[in-house]
């Protein structure tokens, strides 16, 4: 089978519909020999903040001296990011074409047999999460990272049985029309990856979340810790990264962390006090591999500097919560600059919101429609958000979006490209042409 043919497969796989509940997932589980149960896995949930809490958690059970597998979701700049090792020695290694070919010559025929035996054919992300598990086997990684798709109790990823310990993040409204209209119905469903016995992890945020995480954690025995914001001091931001203090058992640590953005010392709490709970459970890990992994940590894509002279920044900012926290980051990193936004969102998502709380701020929109099925027209977007900024640029697509931002850039200005993970890796390969050229 080639690459092309496997992803074909792969991205076909959705036409079949998803089927609600984890008996799909499970019975191509089952067929495969049950991969997910060879694996020491960290769960990692929540509405904002997943994908930074697992970067900094891999980075330092990394430096720790851990081969840690890491599945995430979406892709940003190349499919084969989704599914990753991190290790001292390798730094990073996506997984290559040929193991995404090996396993799909393994999971095709099955899901053929799966339908033949009644079972739905799983989609595309029930496939994409068997052949991680299938790979971090093959490649005997120390621990996995998992973190989940969307909502948690009927996630994909949900699977595993007894995970080293459930990290969920904070918890906003999203996904709506899957995961219900309340917050307390959201975070049912973020909650339902905590298991019976293993610890609990989350950081202090709104009570009705902060209710329902207890709740379940006492219904499952599993041990919770919840961070509180009044143990970090110091906060201290700056391009260059943030420093801050951390109080944990009557001592005080500091800190420096390589991601950029006011919500990220929350987040580099939450993977301190996970990997802190982890040692205790018997994976050693010293304050300087928790030091080094925090210092070292990346997280593309999100409040990421890709350029300089001018600046231009590039965020995943796609709902309320995520708008606020970039919100936030613009007038702490960029206080009385000029704006410039490129924007490009899905049309599922709630962007008259996102526009209300960040358009204010900007002197130019110049809006575009992503590369995806789901996305919102820039025509429709910049009506949206001529409610909000009186200079709003129609562009279509991306090349044309950076050339009219760069030719409005006045020196000192900042150009901010956000609201849909899904083009900004399109929109770097653009900038990375133009620096060619």
């Amino acid at each position: 089978m080639t690459y092309k043919e496997a992803r074909e497969f792969i991205d076909d796989c959705n036409k079949y519909g998803w089927k609600p509940g984890l008996d799909t997932i499970k019975e191509l589980l089952r067929r495969l020999g049950n991969p997910q149960d060879k694996l020491r896995c960290i769960h990692v949930g929540g509405t904002n903040g997943k994908g930074s809490t697992v970067a900094l958690l891999s980075s330092i059970l990394s430096q720790a001296g851990y081969r840690v597998g890491r599945y995430v979701s979406p892709a940003v700049f190349t499919y084969e990011e989704m599914i990753q090792i991190e290790s001292k020695e390798k730094q990073t290694q996506f997984i290559s074409k040929d193991s995404i070919c090996k396993a799909i010559e393994l999971i095709k025929p099955l899901c053929a047999s799966m339908v033949m035996d009644g079972f739905a054919h799983p989609t595309t992300f029930e496939i994409e999460t068997a052949i991680a598990f299938l790979y971090f086997t093959w490649e005997r990684v120390d621990l996995t990272i998992l973190e989940v798709g969307m909502g948690g109790r009927l996630d994909a990823t949900n699977v595993i049985k007894s995970p080293v310990c459930s990290v969920i993040t904070s918890i906003g409204m999203e996904h709506m029309q899957f995961l219900g209209e309340t917050l307390d119905k959201i975070a049912r469903e973020k909650a339902g990856i905590i298991k019976a016995t293993s610890p609990v992890i989350t950081f202090n945020q709104q009570q009705e979340a902060i209710e329902v995480i207890q709740e379940i954690s006492a219904l499952r025995n599993s041990p919770l810790t919840i961070v509180s914001q009044d143990n970090i001091s110091n906060i201290h931001h700056a391009l260059e990264g943030i420093r801050f203090s951390l109080q944990h058992d009557g001592r005080i640590e500091d800190y420096h962390l390589g991601l950029l953005g006011e919500h990220q010392v929350k987040n580099a709490a939450l993977a301190i006090e996970t990997a802190k709970i982890m040692n205790r459970l018997g994976y050693p890990i010293d304050d300087e591999a928790i030091k080094n992994g925090l210092s070292h940590a990346r997280w593309r894509g999100r409040f990421e500097i890709v350029h300089k002279n001018p600046y231009i920044v590039v965020d995943g900012a796609h709902n309320i919560d995520a708008a606020m926290n970039l919100k936030a980051s613009i007038e702490l990193y960029f206080p009385d600059r000029r704006l410039i936004y490129i924007m490009g969102v899905l049309a599922d998502k709630d962007y008259n919101s996102i526009l209300s709380l960040t358009a204010p701020l900007a002197h130019t929109i110049i809006t575009i429609t992503p590369n995806n099925s789901r996305a919102l027209s820039s025509q429709d977007l910049s009506i949206a958000a001529r409610k909000y900024c009186n200079n709003v640029i129609d562009s279509g697509n991306i090349d044309g979006a950076i050339e009219k931002a760069l030719t409005e850039a006045k020196e000192n200005d900042v150009i901010i490209a956000f609201g849909s993970l899904t083009y900004l890796g399109d929109l770097i390969n653009c900038l990375n042409v133009r620096k060619e050229d």
